[in-house]
């Protein structure tokens, strides 16, 4: 084996939804990160290797204006433009190319946490020092040392390793006076699922099963209708029961046999003639996990804080997802039903006290290993809220970075009232939506602009909306804090222009602009024919196509076919100017321009 040594600034260890969406975030805010994947795709449970589709606190669009935005948004945006074929390999590659593309990013695919030094810190908790990594394919030792490292491995490989305090299992009712919890608690967790795909022919399609391929029967799906057959089953759900990590080989198996007799079933019962011309595709050789270990923060979430649609002072992230719980052996709960979704009746804040371990000094969490509990995890667990999740924590470790903070430091020193304030206010300015929370950026001069005026303007959707501090329409369904506001500024016509106007020239390096993506829709990749229906496989039709940024009549920045809800703007020589002007001369698919924010910066933030 060949050793290497590298220093960086965040290490951050698992490549799922979580960890991708930390190491962009961190990346962007000017830290350099290596970011450590066991797997040849980024992606974890989105990737083709799984293909779970990703879902979040809109619950499948039920829930209009609660579709996270910031990095999952562009990410989103971009796959339905790119990929309108619905491709898991357009999808691993879109991943790939977001992170191979950042200069600070170094990317260790097919690399396995093995280890970490750890020591003690001033404050006498632990800290790691340095993660030991191995590619076998290439015969390569990596020892990654870094102020402050992320687990977002899912298994929370990393934190183990550290010593990092963690709970698994089901907790019982009267630990946290969650009245979802069992009486007793005990060691079972939510299951494993391997997914499949089918493709229809114009001809009948034979299968034949396995000899070790279980055999099922009408009556075991009774409580687990099967409609169609281009993409199955999540209820194929199994191994809870069991240690989700140790035993990981025999529930692979397992959920193979399953998966494998579960299309035996359709095929060959007689049960489902219209399967006839089906024909399997595809079936995944990686259990789906859904859950093994969760790592015990400064806060732990319970079912109360999901319920109640807690606002955290810390809260740096957000959730909606019902709280999800699953029988733990799955498809073989025959007599339950595969999930009983107890509905949130709000959106809910994720605190960044949950977010990093309360015995080692620089670990932050992210992903479905952060401190939670068994009932409060079956909400936070899902793949758009860990993206958000992982968001903050990036930015987090890059605030940690920017703002100096010595090396032997711990999260929770570095985190004080002021500097969570500020870091919530980063998360805004990188498109992150916080419930409660607006732009008080004090370095964005748009919100001093003595006047907003455009060329024409819908009631209720202003121009002035451009820098009230919210970048989408607050449905009252999301919480006592919405205000029912579209917060946006929508046109009469197109072309149409907005502009900003001081009493003074301002100097300006950088203009953000927060175009409107149709939030309200869900926006999902999936092989499901029902979860795509009302998708718009495509650039989304509000958003602005075509516009450009003048400042004092002279343009400034120009651009064609947008794609993105997000755009930062960097002149390449800054002016000085006291108006700035946004002209939209063609949308997607509207007759309007739709704009939800300006911000305006003398410096590159």
């Amino acid at each position: 084996m060949t050793h290497h040594e590298i220093s960086t600034d965040l290490v951050v260890a698992g490549g799922g939804m979580a960890g991708v969406c930390a190491a962009l975030a961190a990346a962007r805010n000017g830290a350099r990160v290596v970011l450590v994947q066991d797997r040849s795709v980024l992606g974890g449970n989105a990737s083709s290797e799984i293909r779970m589709h990703i879902v979040g606190a809109d619950n499948h669009g039920t829930r209009p204006g609660a579709r996270e935005s910031g990095l999952i948004e562009e990410l989103r945006l971009e796959d339905a433009a790119r990929n309108p074929r619905d491709s898991y390999s357009q999808w691993d590659l879109l991943l790939y190319d977001k992170v191979v593309s950042e200069p600070n990013i170094t990317l260790l695919l097919d690399t396995v946490c093995e280890g970490c030094e750890v020591a003690a810190g001033a404050d006498g908790s632990r800290r790691i020092v340095s993660m030991r990594a191995v590619r076998h394919s290439t015969e390569d030792v990596f020892t990654v040392r870094a102020p402050v490292f992320a687990d977002c491995t899912g298994d929370g490989r990393l934190g183990v390793e550290a010593g990092a305090e963690f709970r698994s299992g089901r907790e019982a009712r009267d630990e946290f006076g969650e009245g979802l919890a069992l009486e007793k608690a005990d060691r079972r967790t939510l299951g494993s699922s391997i997914m499949f795909t089918g493709r229809r022919h114009d001809a009948p399609q034979p299968f034949r099963a396995p000899s070790w391929a279980r055999r099922f029967k009408r009556e075991d799906f009774k409580l687990r209708p099967i409609s169609s057959y281009e993409y199955g089953y999540w209820w194929s759900e199994w191994g809870g029961q069991l240690d989700t990590l140790k035993d990981n080989a025999a529930i692979r198996h397992e959920l193979l046999r399953i998966a494998l007799g579960v299309w035996d079933y359709v095929k060959n019962s007689g049960d489902h003639p219209g399967a006839a011309n089906w024909t399997l595709d595809w079936v995944g050789m990686i259990p789906g996990k859904r859950e093994s270990r969760r790592f015990t923060g400064p806060h732990i979430i319970t079912e109360r804080d999901i319920v109640a649609g807690r606002l955290f002072d810390d809260g740096v992230a957000y959730g909606g997802w019902p709280l999800d719980l699953h029988p733990p052996g799955g498809i073989d709960a025959v007599d339950e039903p595969p999930c009983v979704q107890h509905e949130v009746p709000h959106l809910f804040t994720v605190p960044l006290r949950a977010l990093y371990s309360r015995n080692v000094g620089n670990l932050f969490l992210a992903g479905r290993n952060i401190s939670a509990t068994h009932v409060a995890f079956a909400s936070t667990r899902v793949m758009a809220t860990c993206a958000v999740i992982g968001q903050a924590a990036g930015t987090a470790a890059a605030f940690w970075k920017k703002h100096g903070a010595p090396r032997d430091a711990t999260i929770a020193s570095v985190f004080g009232a002021g500097q969570v304030a500020e870091l919530r206010q980063w998360l805004l300015r990188d498109d992150a939506f916080i419930p409660g929370l607006r732009n008080e950026d004090p370095a964005d001069k748009a919100r001093a602009a003595a006047s907003v005026r455009a060329s024409g303007e819908r009631a209720g959707a202003e121009a002035a909306s451009v820098i009230d501090g919210v970048t989408r329409e607050l449905f009252a369904h999301l919480g006592p804090w919405a205000d029912g506001r579209a917060h946006r500024w929508e046109s009469t016509a197109l072309p149409a222009w907005i502009e900003l106007e001081w009493p003074e020239e301002q100097p300006i390096g950088e203009v953000h602009l927060t175009f409107d993506s149709g939030l309200q829709r869900e926006l999902i990749l999936s092989p499901s024919a029902w979860q795509t229906k009302n998708v718009i496989r495509g650039p989304q039709p509000e958003l602005a196509r075509d516009y450009e940024i003048l400042c004092d009549g002279r343009v400034v920045a120009s651009v064609r076919d947008n794609i993105w809800r997000k755009r930062v703007h960097r002149l390449e020589r800054p002016v000085r100017a006291r108006r700035l002007r946004v002209a939209v001369s063609a949308a997607h698919g509207v007759a309007s321009a739709r704009l939800f924010e300006i911000r305006v910066y003398a410096n590159s933030q």
